[in-house]
């Protein structure tokens, strides 16, 4: 593709991705959640765009949008291509949406060209988990990973994800029956914004991704006494509050210490009064590895010293899990040829780096080997609206992408 003919493309997809930005429902930001109306007519404008490209287009049975292009040779294989439409709330325009529109933009591409193989292209409905806070569901169901029980999961307004099947016009019996087989997979990739600072820092335009970190989320309970500020000493205390913050510093120490990530992201006090002892604190904890042995490890320790900490001031102290993703490696074979297109396009020796946020790649290891290409953001910011990719990064990566279905076609 020419350089002039890629820097057209590139201002394509900001400006599709300008036109998607406008499906919220937010009057003066971004959200667009699971089976909402937002959600709906994203996937069209989506759809209507697959059909320009000269796509088969189709909802699946969770409300994942997909696009496909045929291989002259109807019992060949399926390369997967795709990344997640849905937001967080007061996002940001291009994290999962970028990948969604490079896959797109990369068939406009390849309209007219017969590949030895079928090439799909999705739209993941839910990876993020706004509303049902669930997340990777719109993978999971391609990945055979659906599970039943989420149907009963309630949103803020009480509404079941079931309820929200029905009324989005899905069938909720169906959820995940039509997941992809393992034997008609050729591979996934996915090409999603850094959100980090590495690529930037380097100054490289497009990195290949190694592997995404394993996570835990737990939500901690703990309790104490209330008690008025001014006539409880010190010494008599059952501060909540006190353990909470000394729990805060150790989770942040130990992380260092063990070369890690871990994050305190809410904490929630009772009975929050300026003039009151703080009876009972809620705090999350999420903490991810690279590795999935260290990061087993490091809960099971960690567990145990925030549980030593209570005891030492007479508190008391409950979890829960509230989620876990294994950490995955991307394909070394893919990793090598992502690395060789990437000189290739820049001149330039390639970035491997690792991914801790975590993707649809991570949960469609379980059908098919992955493969992802990180485009670099302004100053590794995401999930806000000042969230920025630049375009002639953009026109690298989708050459990047083109290459790479190529070089899969030889």
């Amino acid at each position: 593709m020419s350089i002039k003919n890629t820097q057209q493309s590139a201002a394509k997809i900001m400006q599709w991705a300008d036109k998607l930005a406008n499906f919220s429902a937010m009057p003066d930001g971004l959200l667009r959640a699971y089976l909402t109306p937002e959600h709906k007519l994203a996937h069209q404008q989506l759809a209507d765009w697959m059909e320009q490209a000269g796509l088969i287009t189709w909802e699946d049975s969770v409300g994942n949008q997909w696009g496909r292009k045929e291989s002259p040779n109807p019992t060949m294989p399926t390369l997967l291509i795709g990344s997640h439409s849905d937001t967080v709330a007061n996002a940001g325009k291009y994290d999962g949406n970028l990948g969604v529109l490079l896959a797109l933009e990369a068939m406009f591409q390849l309209q007219g060209e017969a590949l030895p193989f079928h090439v799909d292209i999705v739209a993941f409905a839910d990876e993020e988990g706004t509303r049902f806070n669930t997340t990777l569901i719109g993978s999971s169901a391609v990945a055979g990973c659906f599970q039943p029980d989420w149907l009963a999961i309630e949103d803020a307004q009480g509404i079941s994800m079931a309820q929200a099947m029905r009324d989005f016009g899905l069938d909720p019996e169906l959820a995940g029956k039509d997941q992809k087989n393992t034997d008609d997979t050729l591979a996934y990739l996915e090409v999603h914004i850094e959100q980090g600072p590495v690529l930037e820092d380097q100054d490289l335009p497009v990195g290949v991704v190694t592997g995404i970190a394993g996570a835990k989320r737990y939500q901690f309970k703990l309790k104490g006494m209330a008690g008025h500020a001014g006539t409880v000493p010190l010494a008599l205390r059952k501060d909540a509050m006190s353990g909470a913050a000394q729990m805060i510093c150790h989770i942040e120490k130990f992380a260092f210490e063990n070369q890690i990530v871990a994050t305190v992201g809410r904490c929630e006090v009772f009975p929050a009064a300026v003039n009151v002892i703080a009876g009972e604190v809620h705090f999350t904890v999420d903490i991810r590895s690279q590795s999935q042995s260290t990061l087993e490890r490091c809960c099971e320790q960690l567990l145990k010293d925030l549980n030593h900490i209570s005891e030492q001031r007479q508190l008391q102290l409950s979890h829960e899990k509230l989620y876990e993703a294994e950490a995955v490696l991307c394909d070394d074979s893919l990793q090598k040829q992502w690395g060789e297109i990437v000189k290739h396009h820049t001149q330039k020796t390639p970035c491997f780096l690792s991914s801790g946020a975590g993707h649809d790649a991570m949960v469609m290891t379980n059908i098919t080997n992955i493969a992802m290409l990180f485009v670099r953001c302004e100053k590794g910011i995401s999930h806000n609206p000042r969230e920025q990719v630049i375009e002639s990064d953009v026109a690298v990566a989708l050459d990047c992408l083109v290459d790479m279905i190529k070089k899969l076609s030889k």
